[in-house]
């Protein structure tokens, strides 16, 4: 039978049948930057539970409530992603860009690179919480993280992409 054809229950923390979000099978390495990102999502999604249970007592008092199943499990997704947030924040270790060897790749470096094509590439190793590879941040686990990890200027390592391998070479390391 279709979940849209199931009542929902009437208790306030009622997650119905709502799987956990999945929690990395790796080390939840972030950036000071990443901290404080999970922190803000953390604190966002606590203010969206206030707003939620404020429209719920809301519709309890007019009892009206046409709205609340809806309301309620929207309240159980926040519930659960505070739950996740949680779970990230306290498993985080946060490394401090300054303690990384400068002269070679490792997490939090910025890495500008040449491919075999001619093509310049940056990025910023970073925790998979923070990664966003369209705007050059890519997570320490990424195929391309993985085979930079320990280079020098001048070195070379093979990208294993899904479109084929391809050689970089390691033009600049930066960090902070």
């Amino acid at each position: 039978m279709s979940r849209a054809f199931v009542k929902e229950g009437d208790g306030d923390d009622s997650t119905g049948d709502l799987p956990e979000l999945p929690i990395s099978e790796h080390p939840n390495y972030v950036t000071p930057r990443g901290m404080a990102l999970l922190r803000s999502r953390l604190d966002d999604t606590s203010r969206r539970l206030a707003a939620l249970d404020a429209e719920i007592a809301a519709a309890s008092e007019d009892d009206g409530g046409g709205e609340r199943v809806g309301v309620k499990l929207e309240r159980a997704h926040v519930h659960r992603d505070i739950r996740w947030l949680q779970a990230r924040i306290l498993g985080a270790i946060t490394i401090a860009p300054e303690r990384q060897p400068a002269d070679r790749v490792a997490f939090g470096a910025r890495v500008e690179l040449i491919d075999e094509e001619g093509h310049e590439h940056r990025y910023r190793i970073v925790g998979e919480d923070e990664a966003d590879p369209e705007h050059g941040l890519i997570s320490w686990v990424s195929p391309l993280a993985r085979s930079l990890h320990g280079a020098r200027v001048g070195d070379s390592a093979v990208w294993k992409r899904p479109a084929g391998d391809l050689s970089v070479e390691v033009l600049a390391i930066e960090y902070g």
